[in-house]
């Protein structure tokens, strides 16, 4: 028994790492998914729906804050410090998740949880019981506490507090290091709208009051024909199913044009939350990129008077285009970014706070 004890530490502690580890590499995914959580609670418990939009604002925050608490909490397993305490928030957090999950799963509604990020996708059932697997061992942590020994680890969990505030930090200001994201630097956008793979199929027929399951459809007429289930559609599926670019009143396919040349796009997904600090060295940069083989357009999901207020206020003459909110934060995580495409493929991409020189965006 004091194995599986010290396995379960171990165990659920290199998973809830690993879990928080992926998240804080991108909070703002984690901030999309609670979004979507606290609309459809505001939609299901209608008489809750103050409270629910209440939190919008403040879900970068709490994403981050929940990212944090996952990895400190895994390292507090490992190291043994203040295990009994940890334990019991580590059985609230999972929980917390399984809760979510499950109504996820039952419901049909968040279809990706976002347990582990963009990085791995898992379906909602498959969620759900990841959490109840963590359950069970965390039970077991908690019924055999008393054979944990307390240890002067406090720096160490200190040090993974200071080292998730400066990833969090970094992930909102520059981008995720590592970007999992079908947009992502050297990714085939329209590529990434087709199709993985070919589909496949299984074909359900009866015969002599038997249920047969075949690949190919038989030339035998004495078959009849029951159902046709796809095998593979999650794998089949494009990466890329909603990108699109337009503008009011203008018949011009801008999605397509955008596969066009090169094209250096502004993405501010919502104008009031965009950080204005580099705006002068973006505008600097669009007009340097004049009279080049280079097109920048502005993308936001705001409305047109917001977005015409800023490109007023900042003297951005580029023509602004509208887009779905959620794409343009999938694109670029910071507010604003720039984003460049050749011929439909990702060349560079780059936060506010990182704004290119003229030269790196011609050579690229």
């Amino acid at each position: 028994m004091k194995f599986l004890a010290h396995f379960s530490r171990i165990f659920v502690g290199i998973i809830f790492i690993f879990s928080g580890l992926i998240k804080l590499n991108d909070p703002v995914g984690t901030e999309i998914k609670l979004e979507e959580y606290f609309d459809v609670f505001a939609t299901d418990f209608p008489a809750m729906a103050g409270f629910w939009h209440f939190w919008v604002p403040y879900a970068l925050y709490l994403s981050i804050f929940l990212c944090a608490l996952e990895l400190v909490l895994g390292v507090c397993l490992l190291v043994q410090y203040k295990l009994k305490t940890a334990s019991w928030i580590l059985l609230a957090t999972v929980i917390f998740f399984g809760f979510l999950t499950f109504y996820s799963a039952y419901f049909n509604k968040v279809t990706d949880c976002g347990c582990f990020g963009e990085t791995i996708k898992l379906k909602p059932w498959t969620s759900f019981w990841k959490d109840m697997v963590l359950l069970f061992f965390i039970l077991i942590i908690l019924w055999q506490r008393h054979i944990f020994e307390d240890k002067k680890t406090g720096m160490l969990v200190g040090m993974s507090i200071i080292f998730c505030a400066f990833l969090a930090i970094y992930a909102v200001k520059f981008n995720p290091p590592y970007d999992g994201l079908p947009y992502a630097i050297g990714q085939d956008i329209p590529k990434n709208m087709k199709p993985s793979e070919p589909l496949k199929f299984m074909y359900k027929y009866e015969k002599d009051g038997k249920i047969l399951d075949l690949k190919d459809m038989p030339t035998d007429t004495t078959y009849k024909f029951k159902e046709m289930i796809t095998l593979n559609a999650d794998e089949a599926k494009a990466k890329i199913t909603d990108y699109n670019l337009w503008k009011d009143g203008d018949s011009t396919d801008y999605r397509a044009e955008s596969f066009v040349g090169k094209k250096l796009i502004i993405i501010i997904p919502v104008v009031a939350k965009a950080s204005t600090d580099h705006m002068d060295e973006i505008r600097e940069l669009a007009k340097s990129l004049e009279k080049t083989d280079v097109t920048v357009w502005l993308a936001s999901g705001s409305p047109s008077e917001e977005v015409e207020n800023l490109r007023h206020e900042f003297q951005l003459g580029v023509p602004a285009l509208s887009a779905d909110t959620k794409v343009l934060k999938t694109i670029a995580r910071a507010n604003p970014s720039l984003w460049l495409i050749k011929d439909g493929v990702v060349k560079g991409k780059w936060s506010h706070s990182d704004v290119p020189t003229k030269e790196e965006v011609l050579g690229l």
